[in-house]
């Protein structure tokens, strides 16, 4: 493992640390995303960035307390992980997921918290279980591909647990993309996507999600990123255009 140095990154330093997925401090997805980081930053989220011996970024991991997580999770005496990412592949399996797991357990029991816990899955955009697993996390909770990861050192606490997301599934009709700012990358995804909505006729409507206890309630395991055609979950993670028109291309040949 290299030198390594842990950053926090704070209201006041967010512009030159920037927010890791997202370098560009003129990109309106890092403005969106920065104005959601210090309304959260209030409330107990935290960001640290890791970087080697030659000041470079290598992952970073993004938590907060579970009262306060974009996710449908409930447990308020846990942390919340909402996001972490080792970058690129050469950093991968070299212990610095877990430095940065120790990070977010430490304030969790400095907090005098139960526990710490995370969403997992197969795929893209989030992380798989196996990290937690190699630092003694154990699944207590399961909805579709989604697992709850939790490490519990408060034994008489009860486990955190994934809410039903699928309860207002239902009530979408039509097409609808339902959003929020913690991913910086969402903004470019609205819109991309309402752009090929346009060229295909279709009426997107869409939704921003605009408190923790909305992406609690939101129509996917993901939270802060859905897309739904009339009650059907279609995507809960960021789409591109060219996803988006073969989704189109799908839903509209079933419908002919």
């Amino acid at each position: 493992m290299k030198m390594t140095k842990i950053i926090d990154v704070s209201p006041e330093n967010v512009q030159e640390e920037t927010l890791y997925c997202i370098k560009d401090i003129k990109n309106p997805g890092f403005q969106s995303k920065r104005i959601w980081f210090e309304k959260q930053y209030q409330l107990g989220l935290r960001m640290k960035i890791l970087k080697d011996d030659a000041d470079k970024m290598i992952g970073f991991i993004e938590y907060i307390p579970v009262s306060h997580a974009w996710r449908p999770v409930a447990g308020n005496e846990f942390m919340f992980i909402h996001c972490m990412y080792v970058y690129p592949n050469k950093n991968k399996n070299k212990g610095y997921g877990s430095l940065l797991i120790k990070e977010s357990e430490n304030e969790a029991r400095k907090n005098k918290m139960a526990g710490i816990c995370s969403m997992t899955s197969k795929g893209t955009w989030i992380s798989d279980k196996r990290i937690f697993e190699n630092n003694d996390f154990i699944q207590v909770d399961q909805r579709g591909r989604f697992e709850l990861m939790c490490k519990k050192w408060e034994l008489k606490a009860n486990d955190p647990e994934l809410i039903d997301w699928t309860a207002n599934q239902k009530k979408y009709k039509g097409w609808h993309l339902v959003y929020a700012d913690q991913c910086p990358w969402h903004e470019k995804s609205v819109f991309a996507l309402l752009n090929t909505a346009l060229d295909y006729g279709i009426d997107l409507k869409v939704t921003k999600l605009n408190s923790a206890n909305e992406a609690k309630q939101a129509p996917s395991g993901y939270g802060v990123f859905s897309l739904l055609h009339n009650g059907k979950l279609i995507e809960d993670h960021y789409l591109s255009a060219t996803r988006f028109r073969n989704i189109l291309k799908k839903e509209l040949l079933q419908e002919s």
